[in-house]
């Protein structure tokens, strides 16, 4: 028997249905985390590869689209539990340019850029008011890393009542056992989990 038979059995994984309206949500594809020797690594470059056409995408069907970086002061002053877990992620500040959103990936005017000191781009910004007031129901999601700022985002993402969606080959992370342990998770509980590809598909039905 396999050790994931239990899920089956207990009901999880079920579909989930994906109305429009659709938005995007971008998690903190910055400098910072395209670069190995900073924060990156594993398979991020391929999630900012591929992440550059769902945000063509999205841009030709008017949808929505969210950015989030990772945002301290200058001076530290709004250090937290996240900083002091990794502390490295204090030099990610206002005008560092580790902390800019990679060039491929530039917000354009009517975009949001939400700033942020935690893992979750809804925690104490204005990102799920800006969904609600734009009509998005289902949020297709990008970025890094899936193990932390995208998975506390996408969990967040269904505790404001939108639907996510994990496009799973546009989020990455710095070592592929907890990306791939993440996006099964996540499949198993809170999002659903597809490749681009299969995600425009399923929309497009």
């Amino acid at each position: 028997m396999s050790d994931l038979e239990p899920y089956a059995r207990q009901g999880f994984g079920a579909e989930l249905p994906l109305p429009a309206p659709y938005g995007l949500l971008i998690i903190d594809l910055v400098e910072g985390f395209a670069d190995p020797a900073i924060f990156g690594g594993g398979n991020i470059p391929q999630a900012i590869a591929r992440t550059e056409t769902l945000l063509a995408t999205a841009r030709e069907r008017a949808w929505p689209v969210a950015h989030s970086r990772i945002v301290f002061a200058d001076d530290g002053s709004d250090a937290n539990v996240f900083s002091l877990k990794v502390p490295s992620m204090l030099t990610l500040t206002e005008r560092a340019p580790r902390s800019a959103i990679v060039p491929t990936l530039e917000p354009r005017e009517g975009e949001l850029v939400v700033r942020k000191t935690l893992p979750s781009a809804f925690f104490g910004t204005d990102l799920a008011p800006w969904l609600t007031f734009h009509g998005v129901r289902t949020l297709l999601v990008a970025g890094a890393v899936t193990s932390g700022c995208v998975r506390a985002s996408v969990l967040d993402a269904m505790n404001h009542g939108f639907r996510p969606l994990v496009v799973s080959d546009c989020v990455g992370d710095r070592a592929l056992g907890p990306h791939e342990a993440n996006l099964f998770d996540m499949a198993q509980k809170y999002a659903a989990v597809m490749p681009l590809e299969r995600a425009l598909q399923a929309i497009d039905r």
